[in-house]
């Protein structure tokens, strides 16, 4: 590999087309504000690297960025590329990471609205994030041990897994499907709608009205905290460890085990599931 170190790069598309290179504690910054840095590479590790311009990694093949830092001027930091790994590293410019495939993130720190859209293959670990619209219409997503705050996350997402995760974010899994969250926390409002063979094992759960128009929806001894309209519309079959506010028109099929809950409302037809609380079946 070619090693290029202690250097600063201002022009637009200052290392284009490069192939077998280390680019080691080098800052890509400066009054010309060029674009692109890395366009059209393969091969590359960029390691200690400052990064505070736009589009630097696009089309690139075979990347590694490690304990690198990407500031919020640095937009729109990886698209179009394919054999990422990722380590150490703070990404905080919008739309970090889009459209790319075979995706590797540990210990990273993640500040960027609409981050994550349309990846297919991201294992991810050990990682924060805070971001509007995380990971929308991505696909084979494996997260561990990942803590992520913001609104609107993981719609449209599938074949899907989750552990040990804690996610502080509303409107999540909207469309998800065949997906699995298990030994996990998730606090919003709104959780999971229209979501079709997804499957919650061992979670705590918490916020209002969660699981709504859901198909295949599974929980397996999940808390359920603060949940009320619960189940609207939805086809399940859950086992809650938790007392629920509410249970609103389960569909015929379902059937809900938990302790108690203070209300079910049966309004339209084909409510028929079945609420089995501690005591008796509730028709």
């Amino acid at each position: 590999m070619k090693i290029i170190q202690n250097q600063t790069f201002d022009e637009k598309r200052a290392l284009y087309g490069s192939n077998d290179i280390l680019v080691k504690d080098c800052s890509f910054d400066g009054p010309a504000d060029g674009e692109s840095a890395f366009k059209e590479c393969k091969n590359v590790k960029a390691e200690g690297c400052f990064l505070n311009l736009r589009y630097p990694f696009w089309h690139d093949d075979n990347l590694k960025i490690c304990g690198c830092e990407m500031t919020e001027l640095c937009r729109a930091a990886l698209w179009y590329s394919h054999d990422i790994e990722i380590t150490d590293t703070k990404l905080h410019g919008i739309k970090a990471l889009r459209e790319c495939g075979n995706v590797r993130m540990k210990s990273c720190d993640i500040v960027s609205p609409e981050f994550g859209w349309s990846v297919d293959g991201i294992d991810m670990e050990d990682c924060d994030a805070d971001s509007e619209y995380f990971m929308m219409r991505s696909t084979n997503l494996h997260f561990k041990n990942v803590r992520m705050k913001g609104k609107y996350s993981f719609q449209y997402i599938e074949n899907s897994v989750f552990e040990n995760c804690e996610f502080d974010t509303k409107d999540a899994f909207w469309h998800a499907k065949n997906v699995v969250i298990r030994n996990s926390v998730v606090k919003g409002e709104y959780l999971a709608w229209y979501c079709e063979n997804v499957t919650f094992e061992n979670c705590k759960i918490i916020g209002t009205q969660p699981l709504c128009y859901c198909k295949g929806l599974k929980l397996v001894n999940c808390e359920m905290i603060d949940a009320d309209l619960a189940f609207e519309r939805s086809e399940v079959e859950a086992t809650v460890t938790t007392p629920m506010i509410s249970i609103k028109n389960p569909l015929a099929g379902s059937c809900i085990t938990v302790p108690a809950v203070g209300e079910i409302i049966r309004d339209i037809p084909g409510a028929d599931g079945k609420v089995i609380t501690k005591c008796c079946a509730c028709a």
